[in-house]
C-alpha cells in the first residue's frame, strides 16, 4: 500500500509519461511510422559526433576503475572547474570550481535545489503554463507550488499574477525560458520585471528569494538572444542539463551553477551536496561528466528543429488555429477551437492514431494543447491528417 500523500498524487497528475508509454505500446501494434506521439520532449535530432567519439576516446584510454569509480558527490573537480571557465567566458560570469554542482540531470538538480531550500509548507512560485512535473518535484519535498499566469496573448510574465502570487512563505521562483510547453523566450524587458518585483519582496519579507532558472532549452532558440539571469539578479541559481542541446535525455547530466554572490553561498553548497546523497543520487554519472571535457559547447543541429516549428507553426494558423509563434525549444501551445476541448482532442487521438498532452491553466479558460517539433517528413503526414480532419468535420458541421 502506498503511501496517501503519493496516492493524491497520482490521482491528480497529468500523466505524460503514461501516454508516452502507450505511444510505444500502439506503435508495436500499427508501426512506428504510423504512430505520432506528441507527448514527451525526446529529441528526434541526432546528437553530434563528438559526444560518441568522446566516450568511445574516454573508455579506450581511462583506466577502468578511476573512471567507474564514485567520484565526489558534487563531479570530478576537472569537469567542474572546465564548465566554470566555459560559462564564463561564454556569458561573462564569475563562476568558480565551487560553485559547480555535477548532477543526473535538470530533474535531479531542481529537486536537490528543493530539498535544501523547502520546510514544510513553504512555496515555490512558477510562471504558468510550465511543465507538470515541476508540482511532483516541489510537493514531494513537502513544499507548494503557486502558479503565476503568464498574459496569453504574449505567454510572457505578468507582473500582476506574479507579485500576487508571492508571499512571505516564497522560498524560490523556478523560472524556464526557453519555456516548456510553450516555445516562448522571455524577454529582457520581462526578466527585469520579474527581478525588479524579487528585489522588492526580499526587501519586504527580511530574507532571501532565489531564482532558479531551468534552462534543458537555452541553445534550442532560433535567431533570439536568451538573456542569462545572473546579470539580472543576484540570487540566481542556474539548472542545466544536456538532454535536448546534445539529444541524450536517456544519459542524465547537468549542473547547478551559482556564482559567490549568491546570499547563503557555502550554506547552499553544503546543503546540496548533502542533498545529493540524501536523496539517492550520490553522484552524476562519471562517464558522461568526462564526455563533457570535449563537447561542453557541442549542439545538435538546430535547423531542422526550427524548419519542422515553421512548417507545423503555418499549417495549424493556416486551419485556423491560433498558436504563439515559438522563438524556441521544441513546442508548439495550440489554443483548442472547441469549448470542450477535452472531448475533442481524445477524438482526434483515438481517430487518427495522434498522441500529445492537455495543458491545464489552472485558471477559468479554454483549454491548450503542447505539440512537439518532431521529425520533418512526420510533420508534414500530421499536417495533412490535421487539414482533412478539420474539412470533413466543418462539412458535417460539426467543428
Amino acid at each position: 500500500m502506498i503511501s496517501k500523500r503519493l496516492r493524491e498524487s497520482l490521482d491528480s497528475s497529468i500523466c505524460i509519461r503514461d501516454i508516452f508509454e502507450e505511444g510505444k505500446k500502439l506503435a508495436a501494434i500499427y508501426g512506428s511510422e504510423n504512430i505520432f506521439n506528441f507527448t514527451i520532449g525526446n529529441p528526434s535530432v541526432e546528437p553530434p559526433a563528438a559526444v560518441n567519439e568522446a566516450m568511445k576516446e574516454i573508455l579506450d584510454t581511462e583506466k577502468p576503475l578511476a573512471l567507474h569509480g564514485y567520484p565526489a558527490n558534487v563531479g570530478h573537480p576537472e569537469v567542474r572547474r572546465h564548465i566554470a571557465n566555459y560559462l564564463n567566458g561564454k556569458y561573462d560570469c564569475h563562476y568558480t570550481e565551487q560553485g559547480i554542482i555535477m548532477t543526473s540531470g535538470a530533474a535531479a538538480a531542481i529537486v536537490v535545489i528543493a530539498n535544501s531550500l523547502l520546510d514544510n509548507g513553504d512555496e515555490v512560485v512558477t510562471f504558468a503554463p510550465y511543465f507538470w512535473e515541476y508540482k511532483s518535484y516541489v510537493e514531494t519535498l513537502y513544499g507548494k507550488l503557486v502558479p503565476a499566469l503568464c498574459n496569453m496573448e504574449t505567454l510572457q510574465p505578468d507582473p500582476e499574477t506574479f507579485e500576487a502570487a508571492l508571499s512571505p512563505k516564497t522560498r524560490f521562483i523556478l523560472i524556464n525560458t526557453p519555456n516548456n510547453p510553450t516555445g516562448a523566450v522571455y524577454t529582457e524587458e520581462s526578466i527585469r520585471m520579474v527581478t525588479d518585483i524579487l528585489k522588492k519582496k526580499q526587501e519586504e519579507y527580511g530574507h532571501p528569494i532565489y531564482l532558479v532558472s531551468d534552462e534543458p532549452y537555452r541553445k534550442l532558440a532560433y535567431d533570439i538572444e536568451v538573456p542569462y539571469l545572473t546579470h539580472y539578479y543576484e540570487n540566481t541559481i542556474v539548472v542545466y542539463s544536456y538532454s535536448k542541446a546534445l539529444s541524450i535525455p536517456g544519459e542524465r547530466i547537468g549542473y547547478i551553477a551559482m556564482e559567490s554572490c549568491v546570499q547563503d553561498y557555502e550554506d547552499l553548497i553544503a546543503g546540496m551536496t548533502a542533498s545529493m546523497r540524501y536523496l539517492g543520487y550520490v553522484n552524476a554519472p562519471s562517464l558522461q561528466q568526462k564526455m563533457l571535457l570535449k563537447c561542453v559547447d557541442a549542439s545538435v543541429d538546430i535547423s531542422i528543429y526550427q524548419e519542422t516549428r515553421d512548417i507545423l507553426y503555418h499549417a495549424l494558423t493556416e486551419i485556423g488555429y491560433t498558436c504563439i509563434h515559438p522563438d524556441g525549444a521544441f513546442y508548439l501551445f495550440v489554443k483548442a477551437l472547441e469549448e470542450d476541448d477535452t472531448k475533442i482532442f481524445v477524438s482526434v487521438q483515438k481517430k487518427k492514431k495522434f498522441l500529445w498532452h492537455r495543458v491545464p491553466l489552472f485558471m477559468d479558460r479554454a483549454g491548450y494543447v503542447s505539440l512537439i517539433v518532431y521529425r520533418l517528413m512526420l510533420q508534414k503526414e500530421v499536417c495533412r491528417h490535421l487539414k482533412n480532419y478539420m474539412t470533413n468535420t466543418r462539412n458535417k458541421g460539426e467543428r
